[in-house]
């Protein structure tokens, strides 16, 4: 296990010993994943398993809606708004440091067992400055995303970090774990609005979407 300050050291690291190689070619079929700026971006650093998240976003969040909604929660999707359309993302999407309110909506299920949309209360998250890029931490709630916000294109970042779970207090090493490993996309939604998007989680939902609201 490893504490939040270690896992982020611990992807910063991965990333620039990953800057040294080549990064290989993107093919013309996921041409809406841009190739990175520089060497050293979010792929050179992404696990397989999550290249392929972030490569089949749109798919996983219509699978999610569309479960959704067959099991009844229309209503529950559509009342809130640009939060849970797959194409609002807008330009400039950096997300400030600082203290923000953030809450879970879970869509579509992976199981029967599990309800098609479940949305949670407002928690608290914290973004900061981590070497010339951002980390993200989910601060309080049962399910804790921590990692890193990498720059990726004018709509987006790409996030990639790990679960943290109810009372623990170190979150394991980000590509030691798949079933721990999370891949998303921050995009800003509004003025002083934004959303991590996380497509195929590893428990429960089709898609987890997160807003995020400056604290003050």
């Amino acid at each position: 296990m490893w504490g939040r300050t270690s896992i982020i050291g611990g992807i910063l690291a991965a990333s620039t010993l990953a800057a040294c190689n080549t990064v290989p070619k993107i093919p013309p079929s996921v041409a809406d994943v841009p190739p990175p700026a520089t060497e050293g971006g979010w792929r050179s650093t992404a696990t397989e398993q999550d290249k392929g998240r972030v490569r089949n976003w749109y798919s996983s969040w219509e699978a999610a809606l569309a479960d959704a909604r067959a099991k009844g929660f229309g209503a529950q999707i559509d009342r809130e708004g640009i939060l849970l359309h797959p194409t609002a993302a807008l330009p400039n999407p950096h997300l400030p440091a600082g203290d923000y309110k953030c809450r879970t909506i879970k869509v579509g299920a992976k199981s029967g067992g599990t309800l098609g949309y479940i949305a949670y209360g407002w928690f608290r998250c914290r973004v900061a400055a981590e070497q010339g890029i951002s980390s993200l931490i989910k601060l309080t709630g049962s399910q804790r995303p921590v990692g890193l916000i990498f720059p990726d294109n004018l709509t987006r970042q790409v996030f990639l970090g790990t679960l943290e779970l109810g009372d623990e207090k170190m979150a394991v090493n980000y590509g030691s774990d798949r079933m721990r490993d999370m891949a998303g996309l921050v995009e800003r939604i509004g003025d002083n609005r934004w959303r991590l998007v996380l497509p195929a989680p590893a428990y429960e939902s089709l898609v987890d979407v997160i807003e995020l609201v400056p604290e003050s």
